[in-house]
């Protein structure tokens, strides 16, 4: 029987295919407070603004392309069950061929109602007028600061059921995305790869550190892994 492996990846994964992070050291995002592009209240202040800022970023999807880490994961689905949780919001774990991706906070190329229900498939400019069936606005698919993270239990559900653990591109402080390590089988193998990793004081049992970007770190743990299974 196959193992599981989990995977856990943040913006450093998309950040060597060209994509910003979310929140630079200053707390910006493109230039912008996140709260005024990434909050409810920001919506409803300037909801022009925030949808402008999406759509650029929508646009900019198609002119990037999956790194050798998206690709390296991909390679793990013939000896594993492999599921990825992501924070990101891009398609690049799916364009690589990623066949288990769940996005945490949401995806750029949906949308939904601001009244609720199930998210839509759209890569166009969303822009106001833009109305679902039933005559709402629609707005980006995307989980704002404030907002519930829908996926959250079936992360958690997914991540309890981890024989192995890898955590890629993420320092694991934005919760709720921190905790799902919580929710792992005590002692079971996890992979950390972070150019600089924050380990101190880590109580956590077989982890094997990495030190490196993800487009390096990810394919020496693929290969772990693989000639560990043969």
């Amino acid at each position: 029987m196959k193992k599981n492996i989990v995977v856990l990846t943040g913006a450093g994964i998309s950040a060597e295919s060209g994509l910003k992070t979310f929140r630079d050291a200053g707390g910006l995002w493109e230039g912008h407070d996140v709260m005024e592009v990434a909050s409810p209240q920001g919506f409803l202040r300037n909801p022009d603004l925030v949808l402008d800022f999406y759509n650029q970023r929508r646009r900019q999807l198609p002119k990037v392309s999956p790194n050798m880490a998206h690709k390296a994961l991909v390679s793990l689905e013939q000896n594993f069950n492999v599921s990825i949780i992501t924070q990101n919001v891009d398609d690049l774990h799916e364009r690589a061929g990623s066949s288990h991706v769940v996005h945490l906070h949401g995806e750029l190329l949906k949308v939904r109602s601001i009244a609720g229900g199930n998210p839509i498939t759209w890569s166009k400019d969303l822009l106001l007028g833009d109305y679902c069936e039933n005559g709402h606005q629609l707005r980006p698919h995307i989980v704002w600061f404030g907002e519930d993270v829908p996926m959250m239990g079936n992360a958690i559900e997914i991540t309890s059921k981890a024989d192995i653990l890898m955590i890629i591109g993420t320092s694991m402080q934005v919760y709720p995305a921190a905790s799902l390590i919580n929710f792992t089988v005590s002692g079971i193998p996890i992979y950390f790869i972070d150019p600089r990793p924050s380990i101190e004081g880590n109580p956590l049992k077989n982890l094997m550190v990495i030190p490196e970007k993800a487009t390096t770190g990810v394919p020496i743990a693929v290969a772990d892994l693989i000639d560990r299974e043969l």
